[in-house]
This record gives structure tokens, C-alpha cells and sequence, in this order.
């Protein structure tokens, strides 16, 4: 997928300038797509030359006048296009997960500092999913569009739950490691429902 792709999907819903592009990307494509302002304005710019986008410039008084942009009828061609071919599955470049390879040659309490500092991450933004989800959707979905942002953060919501439990999985992995008396087996059958080992 290119950021391309992922600003034609966003102007499916309404006429945009970039900064409410930029704003949407923030606070739901983003999930899923990382771009910073600058590269947005940069893509819109090519949609544009490629007359996958317009751009009408809207008068205001009192500000500097803005550029809304929307879908050509080439433009939706285009994303229909994109749309029609296999996904690709992404790739994992995580230096966490390769630190833990090493783990008989590392020191474990930047590791564990890290695991704590990754695991507050992932719960702020598992919290964030639901702040989202409880005011997008209170009743669920009523169209198309909404089931797939609705089953976009869904499965954005369970994966930052279960890397935050996973996250606790591993410091307590750690601890028994860093305690060789206190060793507890990883054994997915001896977890609780908390996703603790169960030390009893």
C-alpha cells in the first residue's frame, strides 16, 4: 500500500483540506498507516498531476484561503484498483523482540524498563481505541463504511490489549530469570485469564 492509497480511502468520505487529511490520519488511518503532515501534502500534490484528486480553493475572510480537496472519477478508479489486489502481510521490525534473542548477553533491567515503558504504551492506546470505538460506534455499525472502521478498531483494540498482556507475560518471565529460584515454566495452560503465569 502506498500513502497514495490511504488518502484516496480517507477523501471517500467527504472533500478534506490537508489539514483535516492530516488530522483524519491522526486519529484513525494513522492506527494503521503512519505518515507525518509534511509527506501528506507531498502525495496530494502528485494525486493531483496524476488527476486522481482536484483541489478548490474555498475564500475565507480574515485567514488565508483553503485548498479542499476531493475524488476524480479517476481517482476512485484508482482505489478501486488498488483495492482489488491481494493484501500484503507486513513484516515485524521490532528491536524489542530481538533483544529478547540475546538474552543470556544482555542486561535485564533495561529490558525490563523497556517492557514496562512499552507496556504503558500499549494500553494508553488500547484506552484510546476505546474512547473511539464508545463514541463512534455506542450501537455499532449502520453502514458499509462504518463496519470497516468499526472492524478496524476492533482488531486495533485487541491487538494493544494483547501486546500489553504479553508485555506482562515477559516481565514476569524476566523476574524468574533474574530469581533462577523462583523459575516459573511458560506454559500457555498454567496462564490465568489475566495473562499471568500462575506461580501455585
Amino acid at each position: 500500500m502506498a500513502l497514495g492509497d490511504a488518502i484516496l480511502a480517507c477523501l471517500t468520505e467527504r472533500p478534506m483540506t490537508g489539514y483535516e487529511l492530516a488530522k483524519t490520519f491522526d486519529s484513525s488511518i494513522g492506527f494503521f498507516w503512519k505518515a507525518n503532515h509534511q509527506q501528506i501534502y507531498r502525495e496530494l500534490s502528485r494525486l493531483r498531476d496524476r488527476g486522481h484528486v482536484q483541489g478548490r480553493e474555498v475564500v475565507q475572510s480574515g485567514k488565508p484561503n483553503k485548498l479542499v480537496y476531493t475524488l476524480t472519477s479517476e481517482g476512485r478508479a484508482a482505489l478501486k484498483h488498488w483495492a482489488a489486489r491481494p493484501s500484503v502481510p507486513p513484516s515485524i521490525k521490532d528491536d524489542l523482540l530481538v533483544r529478547l534473542c540475546a538474552l543470556d548477553s544482555i542486561d535485564i533491567e533495561p529490558l525490563r524498563a523497556d517492557l514496562m515503558a512499552r507496556q504503558e504504551y500499549h494500553r494508553d492506546r488500547s484506552a484510546r481505541y476505546e474512547r473511539i470505538l464508545n463514541k463512534l460506534f455506542p450501537h455499532g455499525a449502520v453502514s458499509a463504511a462504518d463496519t470497516g472502521k468499526l472492524l478496524g478498531l476492533r482488531i486495533g483494540l485487541r491487538h494493544e490489549r494483547l501486546v500489553a498482556e504479553w508485555c506482562e507475560e515477559a516481565l514476569d518471565a524476566l523476574s524468574a530469570v533474574a530469581n533462577p529460584g523462583n523459575v516459573v515454566p511458560l506454559d500457555d495452560g498454567a496462564r490465568d485469564n489475566k495473562g499471568r503465569a500462575d506461580a501455585s
